[in-house]
């Protein structure tokens, strides 16, 4: 059962901002993955500006990678003694290349940017989900599982790891999983 604790001011403000970045990010999703560009006028964010500034600055997102899924999220991770990191990365396998075995402490979003990867994991019917460019994967924690480019063009994974603080990213002592 996953508890829910509050977090350090910090690491709240931390995981807020993460995750405001994570829904922006996972709210427009696409079938295909896109790099848009856009600007937007703060006001229109509801952006408040210091009693100071006499002048709103723009403020511009640019979509790096989208992705859907066809099912419910729930992100939750157990805190650790500093309370949830949150670590965005870019992975590229090379063609033949593969994660090895591992697990997670708490939870992966990522989006396939580019390629197709070849999931192996007990959480897909026959073991094995191939992601396509633009499709969306959530890794849950402790289970045991990989990635492997069995294509001929690199695969650029975008990746979000919401993980307690002082775990790794990624476990490879697999007694130490699930």
């Amino acid at each position: 059962m996953t508890r829910h604790t509050p977090l350090r001011r910090g690491a709240a403000a931390s995981a807020l901002a993460a995750l405001a970045a994570l829904t922006l990010a996972l709210g427009g999703c696409a079938a295909e993955a896109t790099t848009t560009s856009a600007a937007v006028d703060a006001p229109s964010m509801s952006v408040q500006a210091s009693p100071e500034a006499s002048v709103v600055p723009s403020v511009s997102a640019v979509d790096v990678a989208a992705g859907e899924l066809d099912e419910p999220v729930d992100v939750s991770v157990d805190p650790g003694v500093e309370g949830v990191g949150v670590t965005f990365r870019e992975i590229t396998l090379q063609p033949g290349a593969g994660t090895g075995e591992h697990c997670h402490a708490g939870q992966l979003i990522a989006v396939v940017k580019e390629g197709a990867l070849t999931h192996y994991a007990p959480t897909h019917p026959d073991g094995v989900r191939v992601y396509e460019t633009g499709e969306a994967i959530i890794e849950g924690a402790e289970y045991v599982h990989q990635g492997v480019n069995e294509g001929d063009i690199p695969v650029v994974l975008w990746v979000t790891y919401v993980i307690p603080e002082g775990e790794p990213l990624a476990e490879t002592d697999l007694a130490n999983c699930g």
